[in-house]
């Protein structure tokens, strides 16, 4: 009678198990569908004509207006000289921000300096801060160096990214001090244990804070729009706005580019997702 109890609870176990397993698969299966649909919907969208992005009943599978969209954006708009910009600005925007947010951080992180705790203070502080304050403030800096216009407004600004900061510290805090300390008596400089010694290991938290200023910079649509002067100064998104018209907007163009606007962005995050999650999860463990 035992063993027959023993057996009943372990397959009404087993039972339980496996419609939980089906829930729960069906739960994230669900949510799958809810994540990816709209990503789904702007490549069928970009593949169709206004009208049939306009019908009353809609399309869920691609058409083939992909090139006919394509050639209307770039005669629309000079989207080419629009991706190049985004490109130029982006890239040189990570690889300088990227040595700068890192040079900031391993200061705070490596040294007790006076003042260095209301200084990493105002830096979380700025973070709280929207980016529509500074705007008026930047665009009169701008305006004063004679910057309108040029790559360096966009480069330039916001290169101590405040979260950035605040990465590499806490990433650059959970870097064995000891081994600081034992190259600092063989007699390695400063900027040698930086770049040498610590940098290196830092490899996961710089490719997300790679991906955080590629992100921020090529998104961006405000700030550019008010520091470019001319077409030919446009980044994407502001090269995108312009197609929105006063009466009609042709979408099946402005999807065709706002989904080569999002491809180098999945292509950068899928080589770097693992580096990504490991980055985020730096100095989470304290020596």
């Amino acid at each position: 009678m035992m063993s027959e109890k023993i057996r009943g609870s372990q397959k009404i176990d087993r039972t339980g198990r496996a419609w939980r397993s089906v829930a729960l698969t069906g739960g994230l299966g669900l949510g799958l569908i809810i994540f990816i649909f709209p990503f789904w919907w702007l490549v069928v969208a970009s593949t169709r004509s206004a009208n049939e992005i306009y019908a009353k009943t809609p399309h869920l599978t691609p058409g083939g207006e992909f090139l006919n969209n394509l050639k209307g954006l770039m005669g629309s708009t000079d989207f080419g000289t629009a991706i190049v910009n985004s490109v130029v600005v982006s890239v040189l925007y990570v690889l300088i921000g990227a040595v700068v947010c890192s040079l900031a951080g391993y200061a705070f992180a490596q040294y007790q300096f006076k003042g260095s705790k209301i200084l990493f203070g105002l830096v979380i502080a700025v973070m709280s801060l929207p980016g529509q304050v500074t705007l008026v403030p930047l665009f009169k800096m701008m305006l004063n160096f004679g910057w309108l216009g040029s790559y360096q407004s966009l480069i330039l600004p916001d290169l101590a990214m405040p979260f950035g900061v605040f990465l590499m510290k806490q990433a650059m805090g959970s870097f064995p001090r000891t081994i600081v300390e034992a190259a600092r008596i063989d007699g390695a400089g400063e900027f040698r244990i930086f770049s040498t010694i610590v940098l290196p290991a830092m490899k996961p938290s710089l490719a997300a804070l790679s991906i955080f200023m590629f992100l921020a910079r090529w998104n961006d649509f405000t700030y550019p729009l008010v520091v470019q002067r001319s077409p030919s100064q446009y980044t994407i998104p502001v090269a995108l706005a312009t197609l929105q018209g006063i009466g009609t907007t042709d979408y099946g163009q402005l999807l065709a580019g706002t989904a080569l606007s999002v491809l180098p962005v999945l292509i950068l995050f899928v080589f770097l997702q693992k580096e990504f999650v490991s980055g985020m999860l730096a100095g989470s463990i304290k020596e």
